[in-house]
């Protein structure tokens, strides 16, 4: 269960990207913004690496570094996305919508990673999906 309290930790703080994303597009580009948060990013996750141990040099060329690597290509356009939608559109339609790969994840995750798909997943799938379209539906 210890899960729970780095999804709630990332819950929390992620709650604030949109917002701030928003407020910063006024005055600075997308793609500038975006470089600079990255740069936030990288300088955090490699302090991380660094006092956890876990820079292992050998997992840049490691079989499974390819997921990692097509992964990040997604991520990327993903977030480029994201971000050129906040600087254009209102955070109370843009989040909604972008929340809905939270569906195309579970989606994704019963079709090809073979997770149970129940009853009571599918009518969770089906309510986010009416939470998402109310949420985002302009009224």
């Amino acid at each position: 269960m210890e899960y729970l309290l780095w999804v709630l930790i990332a819950l929390l703080a992620y709650s604030f990207v949109a917002p701030l994303t928003s407020v910063v597009m006024q005055d600075v580009p997308a793609t500038p913004g975006l470089f600079l948060s990255t740069l936030v990013f990288l300088a955090i996750a490699s302090s991380v690496l660094i006092v956890t141990g876990g820079a292992d040099p050998s997992l840049v060329v490691s079989l499974e570094a390819g997921y990692i690597y097509i992964a990040g290509a997604f991520l990327t356009a993903g977030i480029l996305a994201y971000t050129a939608a906040l600087e254009t559109g209102p955070v109370s339609v843009v989040v909604p919508i972008f929340g809905m790969f939270i569906v195309g994840s579970s989606v994704l995750g019963i079709l090809f990673l073979e997770e149970s798909m129940s009853v009571t997943r599918a009518a969770g799938i089906g309510c986010a999906v009416l939470a998402i379209v109310l949420t985002a539906g302009e009224s």
